[in-house]
């Protein structure tokens, strides 16, 4: 693992009204490294995820990327420093299809004249074609609608677009979670490489055999608050679920809380 750190935050704090989703949050991500952010419902996973990426603004702390602090007000200005990000809704445009899905926001043109610019679809299909077979993905129609595709299908293509144009950090918010274990599998290929390429990864997932076989490290929240960060060679599926639920079984097979 490189000891320089690509993304960290210190006491990052959101509030709805008067509830506390996520407190004093304080996160490290190595370059090249891959960790996993764990915890249960309403932990605050998504909260966390939402507030580097810039979908919200958190009400306290900081965020520093690449040793810089940043204060992201979008998704786009995270884009345009190099952080993808697979959302759960996966932000897709259900009536286009695969290539205007993957550049969109980023179209390549043929010629550039604002509203009446003409865009160069044979280039965005031929990148589309290579970006699909670089992450494994087989779909044999790329200009089909993404409304006309499986649940996994737009997974991928969510997830091709991430890997394709992610420069420095890729975030995927349970990745997996509607997935049957064939396209599980290919998701986690395609993670995998991301591995071998460098490119350090941050997986929300409630998978712990896909946790302990992915990452490197893992982070878990509990009730809005980061609760520990250990190794994932060093720990185990016990360790973790104790520290998610708070509970962990003393000697004597007695509960007692943490």
């Amino acid at each position: 693992m490189s000891d320089n750190v690509i993304l960290r935050t210190e006491g990052l704090t959101k509030r709805y009204g008067g509830v506390r989703a996520l407190e004093d949050a304080d996160f490290v991500l190595h370059e090249g490294e891959h960790v996993a952010v764990v915890g249960d419902n309403g932990a605050g996973k998504s909260t966390f995820v939402r507030q580097i990426t810039g979908v919200e603004q958190p009400n306290a702390g900081k965020i520093f990327f690449e040793g810089r602090e940043v204060n992201f007000k979008s998704p786009i200005e995270a884009r345009d420093v190099g952080i993808e990000t697979v959302f759960q809704n996966l932000a897709l445009a259900d009536d286009l299809d695969i290539p205007a899905n993957l550049f969109l926001g980023r179209e390549a043109r043929l010629i550039n004249l604002g509203p009446f610019s003409f865009l160069n679809e044979r280039l965005m299909l031929a990148r589309s074609t290579d970006a699909l077979n670089a992450t494994g993905v087989k779909i044999p129609d790329l200009k089909n609608k993404i409304r006309n595709m499986s649940g996994g299908q737009r997974q991928c293509v969510a997830i091709s677009r991430a890997a394709t144009f992610a420069s420095k950090l890729i975030i995927m918010d349970e990745p997996t979670a509607a997935l049957g274990v064939q396209e599980t599998a290919q998701v986690e290929n395609i993670i995998r490489t991301l591995k071998q390429r460098g490119i350090p990864l941050i997986l929300v997932s409630h998978n712990l055999r896909q946790v302990f076989d992915l990452v490197d490290r893992i982070w878990v929240f509990r009730r809005g608050r980061i609760v520990g960060a250990v190794d994932r060679e060093k720990t185990t599926g016990h360790e973790v679920v104790s520290l998610i639920t708070g509970v962990k079984a003393n000697v004597d097979g007695e509960a007692a809380f943490i």
